[in-house]
């Protein structure tokens, strides 16, 4: 039975699409069966695995409308392991919609049981909002991967994001957990993000991730090429530490 994961953080630019992809990638590299879900209308997951969002004949909106089976909407990629359920643009009315249904919350919960057992971890990459798409991926998942990018108003995000958690366990999904607190676009070099960085561990202790993301130029171009950072260049320090992170929530995890 799959992982299910959502890889969220209400502030933007923290870099959930690139843990979102390259996690994926690496754990396709470790031999697990893995399903991106792109739960964010920019596509961005999307097109970062190749695949053209404006092409699409269906997508996450139909799977979250009940209007398409999970296996109908399934992307299979060039990597081996690697599965998509792509997105766009539509997935705005889908956010609309699904305010109108009373288990709207709980849609993609009740599309993904059919599936759950070919994966051993599916992802979902989730917008930079508290919308009705997110929590949806906080419903349907096991636990949530929060990405901190090691800056000055990283912990104010990170506060909001704990309290949605909360109120989806509250309501929604008692069994949702914290899978793991993710540094990422770290700079060694620079002191803020030190601190930043040590302060996260002092609140937070266990739950940061002892893999640490820095902040590299091959992971930024890699998107541009539809490419995960395997395949654009397994040599860089962001495939290394894509890398880590995979075998660390594997041995993590279990799974």
């Amino acid at each position: 039975m799959a992982r299910v994961m959502a890889i969220a953080n209400q502030k933007g630019g923290v870099g959930k699409t690139t843990t979102s992809v390259n996690l994926a990638a690496c754990l396709a590299r470790l031999e697990k069966k893995v399903l991106v879900i792109d739960l964010d209308p920019q596509g961005n997951s999307t097109v970062a695995l190749g695949v053209e969002k404006d092409q699409l004949n269906q997508s996450a909106y139909d799977l979250l409308m009940l209007e398409a089976k999970a296996a109908e909407v399934i992307q299979h990629l060039e990597q081996p392991n690697l599965d998509l359920i792509a997105a766009n643009g539509d997935l705005t009315g889908a956010e609309v919609a699904l305010l109108e249904h009373e288990k709207g919350p709980k849609h993609l919960r009740k599309a993904l049981k059919s599936i759950r057992s070919n994966y051993d971890v599916i992802l979902i990459d989730c917008p930079p909002t508290l919308n009705m798409l997110t929590l949806n991926a906080l419903a349907a998942s096991d636990g949530v991967l929060v990405p901190v990018q090691c800056e000055y108003f990283a912990l104010e995000g990170l506060s909001a994001l704990m309290d949605t958690v909360q109120t989806v366990q509250q309501g929604l999904n008692p069994n949702l957990q914290i899978d793991g607190l993710l540094r990422t676009m770290h700079d060694r070099r620079n002191n803020l993000a030190n601190d930043v960085s040590n302060e996260l561990v002092a609140h937070f202790g266990m739950k940061v991730l002892q893999t640490i993301i820095p902040r590299n130029i091959r992971l930024a171009e890699a998107p541009s090429y539809g490419e995960s950072i395997l395949d654009y260049d397994a040599g860089s320090t962001g495939a290394m530490a894509y890398l880590a992170l995979a075998n660390e929530i594997v041995r993590k995890l279990r799974i």
